[in-house]
């Protein structure tokens, strides 16, 4: 029997996921989680073989979430939802320990395979980005500019190209506002962009907004 925790903030998504799971005689759904928080503390609480997260619940950004689990449980097999472009997920995902990538928008016999797949210790990810990943592995290798930004910076960057002033950003991250405008000034210097406008105009052209 696969024993699975499910970590996402949309209600739908959780029940959703739970009745696809609910036929499947092999996969049994101990717990849910709504945060990364939550998703932490039953991490600790049940031995499960796969842990499925949301990239992108508020909070621990999706890759602080992946690291934590796996040094909560090292040989847990974590697999990634998302709705955000598979390969600027899933290359990241993989660096901090993710054992499989399945898009949000995949049909739910791929998510069933891919649990099964993660559960016997190989990794998963789409067809449609393995030939990106074996390309993009290389931590030394930066194709777009983006690229170079820590994961941290890459959450800002959506944050802000999602409308979200510095304070609200400090508050649904945590972090304090001049932080806040630390990570800003960092992806301006990267990037080479001067205003939010420009941010959000690299986003919306490099698909980064949820």
């Amino acid at each position: 029997m696969i024993r699975i925790i499910i970590a996402d903030d949309h209600a739908l998504i959780r029940e959703g996921l739970r009745k696809v799971f609910s036929r499947e005689k092999d996969i049994e759904l101990v717990a849910t989680a709504k945060d990364a928080s939550e998703a932490a503390q039953l991490c600790a609480k049940h031995d499960v073989d796969v842990f499925i997260v949301d990239f992108n619940m508020p909070g621990r950004s999706g890759l602080e979430l992946i690291a934590r689990l796996k040094t909560l449980r090292p040989k847990l097999a974590v697999l990634v939802l998302s709705m955000m472009p598979e390969r600027d997920v899933a290359v990241r995902a993989f660096k901090v320990g993710a054992a499989g990538f399945v898009s949000k928008e995949s049909a739910s016999d791929e998510i069933v395979n891919a649990v099964r797949k993660v559960a016997t210790g190989a990794r998963y990810v789409s067809p449609a980005v393995a030939e990106q990943l074996a390309q993009n592995l290389d931590a030394n290798t930066h194709d777009v500019a983006h690229d170079a930004l820590s994961d941290r910076e890459l959450q800002v960057v959506r944050l802000i190209a999602s409308g979200k002033r510095t304070r609200e950003i400090s508050e649904q991250l945590s972090l304090s506002i001049s932080t806040i405008a630390t990570y800003r000034r960092r992806i301006a210097e990267k990037l080479n962009l001067r205003s939010d406008v420009e941010i959000t105009r690299y986003a919306i052209e490099h698909n980064l907004i949820v």
